[in-house]
């Protein structure tokens, strides 16, 4: 080959390859573009728009050689976001100490800003964190309590939230009370009346989930803190499955600290996370990790945290650009119809029961089953060994079962694999 076609070859073959980057990345304007056309119609009939939902669909690089419904415990990033992680990572690389402490983390304060506005609170009440654990423990340690100071909470709150909470309870004194509510409610006062009966002159803080990670049922936060304030009784709230999955913003809530992680429903790079604070609680608010003056009203004091990568911080802008391009409520119309399309199929046999109502105010995306007679870690097992099917058990004290969580990216037809899956098993058993 002369070299006059070798060079015209590898023009041709890096301009095909550009090309080929720009159309897998310009998913965020495709969304909007497909938006644009779907204007007029409303979130629960653009719910059924499969053309609508293959444009998001084609924003993610996944391995479509098993089904991932898992997107509770983490869900994958659009290649957006990935990209632009991984575009900042390597610049931090070229200079370390020089680019992203004095080139990149300032940048962060802009993704502050707009995490702020999407939440509905001032900048200077939200902290960025690395996960929801982060976020609540900042607070659950934080609080000054005393030995018999009283935390009230659920028996089906986070395991990592109870934890700390014990270990507060066994180095302090403090007293945790775990009040049991049922799974599932009829009507959502019964996840209000259990706190109202259970306040005492010496509870000082109310830990409550937003949506429960063991059935997807919603609580109704802002009862329960309007409860609590009639007593000056501050409110911590788990939020780790509801921001960007869930129609709401802070003045919904009425909370006074809240903790998210946005690895799942926001799709944000792994470890990330906000804390919002009150603003007139940040002052008193210790700490997790000490801050030069941890008893000052910069809500920054709580991201003093050692030295940590500015990239997936960063990140989190292309995930709230691509979350904010489909739309929340379009987003959480999707989710509630892909929970209703393979719940919907699976509750026509009498044996498989769920844990949380499916109306809107007591669910959305996620949710848990199970089928009488079936062990749910079996049933889990057999899933994944003969059908490359990603779901977890639950295994709790009033909630053993199995957890379903798709998420924008998932297909009807994996959904009708895994029906088609557990119907076997409800026809035939486990093998």
């Amino acid at each position: 080959m002369n070299p006059s076609r070798r060079s015209f070859l590898r023009r041709g073959l890096a301009a095909a390859a550009i090309a080929t980057i720009a159309l897998r990345d310009d998913a965020v304007a495709r969304v909007r573009a497909a938006g644009r056309r779907t204007a007029d119609r409303t979130p629960e009939e653009l719910a059924r728009d499969e053309d609508f939902w293959f444009e998001v669909q084609q924003a993610f690089d996944l391995d479509r050689s098993f089904i991932y419904l898992n997107n509770g415990g983490i869900s994958p990033s659009p290649r957006i976001v990935l990209e632009t992680m991984r575009r900042y990572q390597e610049f931090s690389n070229h200079g370390p100490a020089r680019n992203m402490w004095r080139l990149l983390d300032p940048q962060i304060e802009t993704v502050r800003a707009r995490l702020a506005r999407s939440f509905g609170c001032s900048t200077e009440e939200l902290a960025i964190t690395r996960n929801t654990t982060e976020a609540m423990e900042i607070c659950l340690y934080g609080l000054d309590l005393k030995a018999g100071d009283e935390v009230l909470t659920t028996d089906q709150d986070y395991p990592r939230m109870l934890n700390t909470l014990k270990q507060r309870e066994l180095r302090e004194g403090i007293v945790l009370r775990k009040v049991p509510v049922p799974a599932p409610v009829q009507d959502l006062a019964e996840l209000v009346e259990p706190f109202a009966r259970n306040i005492t002159p010496q509870t000082r803080m109310i830990l409550c989930c937003h949506m429960v990670n063991l059935t997807g049922q919603i609580f109704p936060v802002r009862d329960i803190c309007r409860l609590a304030h009639q007593h000056d009784i501050p409110v911590v709230v788990d939020g780790a499955h509801a921001y960007a999955q869930l129609d709401f913003r802070r003045d919904d809530l009425e909370c006074d600290y809240y903790g998210t992680s946005l690895h799942k429903w926001l799709t944000a790079p792994l470890g990330t996370g906000f804390l919002y604070v009150r603003q007139d609680r940040i002052q008193p608010l210790w700490p997790l990790m000490a801050a030069p003056e941890p008893r000052s009203q910069d809500i920054r004091k709580f991201e003093e945290i050692g030295t940590h990568p500015s990239a997936p911080f960063l990140a989190i802008a292309e995930a709230l650009t691509f979350h904010e391009a489909i739309g929340v409520q379009r987003k959480a119309a999707r989710l509630r119809y892909l929970r209703d399309y393979w719940a919907g199929r699976l509750m026509q046999d009498r044996r498989v029961k769920f844990f949380a109502r499916l109306e809107p105010e007591h669910s959305c995306g996620l949710a848990t089953f199970a089928i009488e007679g079936i062990e749910p870690a079996r049933l889990v097992e057999h899933l994944w060994n003969q059908h490359r099917i990603y779901v977890i058990p639950i295994d709790h004290e009033t909630v053993k079962g199995v957890r379903v969580t798709p998420n924008v990216f998932t297909t009807l037809e994996e959904l009708d694999m895994f029906c088609q899956a557990v119907e076997d098993v409800l026809a035939n058993g486990l093998p």
